[in-house]
């Protein structure tokens, strides 16, 4: 059992990571949650992708092949990073302790990376451009990341230093009991505006190109995440350097985003080049066709 508190907010919490037990199987609540995230955000992909020119399909497809990329390349990430952990006692790496992820290990960075890699991949296949449905996928993200950081609320993990704050998350780690940043509820929360923040950009036509969204929303994590790692006290370092990996990488991506949302918006796209509205125009039937002899 973990014993969460919010001391300053009198709230208390008694929360067994354990949900229920299958044929001697325990079923975890994070797994529980991460699956409940992830069939969120499809639903919700799959309702609004025909207004990006994309098919129900197109969406599934694109799955099929990115969901199990997004695993392994999440376990990957982790393993490079903390290669250590994966190592015999005479310094040779254990292959099997690699594989077994229900032990845990797994880096959000990682699954993301390879699940834009393999969607890239998908839909050059499909001959559809990648950044309409990276649009799509951007909305899917924050609310895949939004809930599953309770996860590890449930897991009494990722959280940050000590502080005093009204909102601070009393844990008891190796015997200590602490009160401390609650990061993972900061990531949900900056996770749910974002969402929020896209959804109003996407209804009031303010998209200009494709992958205004997408790369609207590596901007907007990057920048959440940089600032919440440097708060967190589990994070993945440079080898055997003092930087922050995803610290690092979240404020690169982000000034990378911007960069380039800056060039595209300055050069004035019209409505007419996004996808949705090119199928739309190749969907039109002349109205006088069929009107001369």
């Amino acid at each position: 059992m973990n014993r969460i508190t919010f001391p300053g907010l009198g709230l208390h919490f008694t929360v067994d990571p354990v949900a229920f037990t299958v044929f001697g199987h325990e079923i975890y609540w994070y797994g529980i949650i991460i699956a409940t995230g992830f069939l969120l955000a499809v639903f919700f992909c799959l309702h609004i992708c025909e207004e990006f020119g994309l098919r129900n399909d197109d969406v599934l497809d694109m799955l099929l092949f990115a969901t199990p990329g997004a695993i392994l390349g999440a376990r990957l990430y982790y393993i490079i990073f903390y290669l250590d952990l994966f190592r015999n006692a005479d310094g040779s790496l254990n292959f099997a302790k690699m594989l077994r992820i229900h032990d845990g290990g797994m880096a959000i960075y990682g699954s993301i990376l390879a699940a834009v890699l393999v969607a890239y991949l998908v839909m050059r296949h499909k001959k559809i451009p990648f950044l309409a449905m990276a649009d799509v996928g951007a909305f899917g993200l924050l609310i895949g990341q939004s809930i599953g950081r309770w996860g590890n609320f449930v897991n009494m993990e990722a959280f940050g230093g000590v502080t005093t704050l009204p909102w601070r998350m009393g844990v008891t780690e190796a015997g200590k009991y602490l009160e401390v940043h609650p990061t993972f509820l900061y990531e949900s929360l900056w996770n749910v505006l974002g969402f929020c923040l896209l959804l109003i950009l996407f209804r009031r036509g303010l998209r200009k190109f494709d992958g205004m969204l997408f790369f609207s929303y590596i901007a907007w994590y990057g920048i959440g995440r940089g600032m919440i790692e440097g708060l967190r006290t589990d994070s993945l370092y440079l080898f055997e350097t003092g930087i922050r990996v995803s610290q690092m990488l979240g404020f690169l991506s982000a000034a990378a985003a911007i960069l380039y949302l800056v060039y595209r918006l300055r050069q004035h796209p019209e409505d007419t080049e996004l996808y949705v509205n090119q199928q739309k125009k190749e969907s039109e039937v002349p109205s006088d066709a069929g009107d001369h002899p």
